[in-house]
This record gives C-alpha cells, structure tokens and sequence, in this order.
C-alpha cells in the first residue's frame, strides 16, 4: 500500500497525521525502523560508556526485573516487527511506547537500556502504549505469546513499570508531536526513513486526559 511521501518538518507531521491506513494488508510502519535504529545507538552508546566507566553500568536493583537470563538472539528490528506482525499495532503506539521509554530512563537514571533488558522493555511499554491509545486491546497472555514471555513474568513487568514510572502515562498531544519530531531527526541522522504518523491516534491522544485514571482502575481486571 503506498504512502504519503512528505518532507519532514513540523507543519508537514500534523498533515502526515492521516497517512496511516489501519487494514489487514497495512505495510509495516516506517516508524519502527527508526525507533530500532534509535535504541540501537543508544544502547552502543551505553556499552562504550559502561567499558570505560563502571559506575555507569544499571545498578538499580529495582529495574533488573527487565533483564534476560540469556541475551535473546533476536535483533531489534526482528522483534519490533514481530510485534507488528501479530499485533498490528499502529505507528501511534510505537511513539507512545518511545515517549514511556524516555520517561522510563528519566525516571530511574541507574537504568541503562541494553542487550538483556531492551527486548522485555520493548514488550511491555508497547503493551501499556496500545493500551493506553488504543479502545480494544489483546490481552496481557496474548502480549506474552508475542513477545516470548509467561504471562505471569509480562503481568510481574507491566506492574513494575507502571510502579517504576509512578503511572504517568499521559501523552498529551504536544508531546507526542515532539517525539514525533525526535524521531524524524534521527532519520535526518540515519537517512532514508520518514515517519507516518495517524490521525486517529492524535484525536485519541487529544481524548485521553481520563485515560490514566481509567487505565489504573482497569489494572485488576486486565491482569490474568
């Protein structure tokens, strides 16, 4: 399915808001190349740092709940788009998810984001992210299949990222276009990528000043 191709600007984003096409046969979102292209700097930046620096290696004990007994041998890009595949998650999640992470970090600077910890990070901030956006979600067992996990350990890591992120999730619609734009800079850095962005998820964005206050009274039943 073609795309609306658009030069990157914030004027051009709010017009790239109704590019998306939510349908079966919908291509992959660009957005998910950019946001592995992002991490994955990210977090060869965070192991040059932590060879010459150990002080700078995670330790928050607290946040060692997304660490992998074993590094899984799945890139990124393999994963983020496994997630795409079985989910069809929208390119609005993806942004919201890459906004949680960023909070995420913030909030617990011992936290450093890398080959053990990405993948479960990645999981579960999509989880929250879709259902924080999204009206109709999958439940948490199914989120698990997805992304390899027991629904008991995905169960164990929402609640301890919602904890862990002192449950602020709202992502008001200036700040998603920020982190729209964030991300489009990192194509002006790796080149050749352009982010589509949906305007049912800015109209949703824009409804979801309740959404926290719904989402957490929601926590007991989504739980498994």
């Amino acid at each position: 399915m073609a795309t609306s191709s658009l030069a990157i600007s914030p004027r051009k984003l709010r017009s790239d808001l109704y590019s998306y096409s939510y349908q079966s046969d919908s291509h992959t979102p660009l957005v998910i190349s950019v946001l592995a292209s992002l991490i994955e700097r990210t977090m060869a930046r965070n192991e040059r740092i932590a060879k010459n620096c150990s002080w700078a290696l995670s330790k928050d004990i607290r946040t060692r709940v997304f660490d992998c007994f074993e590094t899984p041998d799945m890139t990124i890009q393999s994963y983020l788009e496994r997630i795409f595949r079985y989910t069809r998650a929208g390119p609005s999640i993806y942004v919201v998810a890459y906004a949680y992470i960023d909070r995420f970090c913030q909030a617990n600077p011992g936290f450093r984001i890398n080959a053990r910890n990405v993948h479960r990070l990645l999981i579960t901030t999509i989880m929250v992210a879709s259902k924080y956006v999204e009206d109709m979600n999958y439940r948490n067992s199914y989120f698990a299949r997805v992304g390899g996990l027991t629904t008991n350990e995905l169960n164990k890591l929402e609640l301890e990222f919602l904890f862990l992120m002192g449950f602020k999730l709202h992502v008001n619609v200036s700040v998603f276009e920020s982190y729209c734009c964030h991300l489009e800079r990192e194509v002006s850095i790796g080149g050749g990528y352009q982010i589509e962005k949906t305007l049912r998820c800015a109209e949703e964005i824009k409804s979801g000043q309740n959404e926290e206050k719904r989402y957490i009274n929601q926590i007991t039943r989504i739980m498994l």
